[in-house]
């Protein structure tokens, strides 16, 4: 996770040891995430933050340069907490066969999405900035969104054997990341409730994955079919 270190110094000018500085930046992050989690970037305050942390109400200026400093933290924490570059690299190394590779990915995320972080303020911020995107949501797209949108775009180009500029594998990336989506946006209660033996919890991870990896496998080889009928 990337910290942002405004100042060598505390406020009064009194050196802070390490330890202290990051305790601080993540009580700050966790207590922040639960604020944006439960009211939203827009209604939620530095102050709400620095009492609910615990901390001084200048900390958000002196860590983070401000609350959207801060939020934009929050923002990459939960990316990182769902589905990290690192995580991904780690999951996919020594995989050569993009089927296997999918797979990895997808068990990755499976296990994100059933696991603590279900119940906790990630996927809920996450869930907001998809729905109502903030200011920092510019940002994101140049610096993270788009650069791993083209990767998506060549491996799913490589899944179906066609080029990634085709439109077929613009929509096979949409049929895979929607599912992922659904399951970041959903009201887990009713979705409980609507489909009672869905099964969301930690052990269902794996069965989850498999289901996600087959289907989305399938549909992208019926696709590709189709498509390589229709260029000839």
């Amino acid at each position: 996770m990337k910290r942002r270190m405004m100042h060598r110094d505390r406020p009064g000018g009194s050196p802070k040891p390490e330890e202290d500085r990051q305790s601080t930046q993540l009580q700050l992050l966790e207590s922040a995430g639960q604020e944006f989690a439960e009211k939203g970037f827009e209604r939620t305050t530095a102050r709400e933050i620095c009492e609910r942390a615990g901390t001084n109400t200048a900390a958000v200026n002196y860590y983070f340069g401000g609350i959207e400093g801060l939020y934009a933290a929050v923002l990459e924490e939960a990316r990182n907490r769902v589905f990290s570059i690192d995580a991904i690299s780690a999951a996919v190394a020594g995989k050569t066969d993009p089927k296997a590779r999918l797979e990895a990915v997808i068990a990755l995320v499976a296990r994100a999405l059933t696991g603590p972080l279900s119940s906790s303020w990630v996927l809920r911020v996450l869930g907001r900035e998809i729905v109502a995107p903030s200011p920092a949501m510019v940002e994101m797209k140049e610096k993270v969104i788009l650069p791993r949108a083209r990767i998506l775009r060549q491996f799913v180009g490589d899944l179906m054997k066609l080029p990634e500029d085709h439109p077929a594998v613009a929509r096979g990336c949409i049929s895979i990341m929607a599912p992922i989506c659904m399951l970041i946006l959903a009201d887990r209660r009713m979705l409980k409730r609507a489909l009672p033996s869905f099964g969301l919890g930690p052990t269902d991870a794996e069965a989850l994955a498999r289901h996600m990896t087959q289907y989305a496998l399938a549909g992208l080889e019926a696709v590709a079919r189709d498509a390589r009928k229709d260029a000839h």
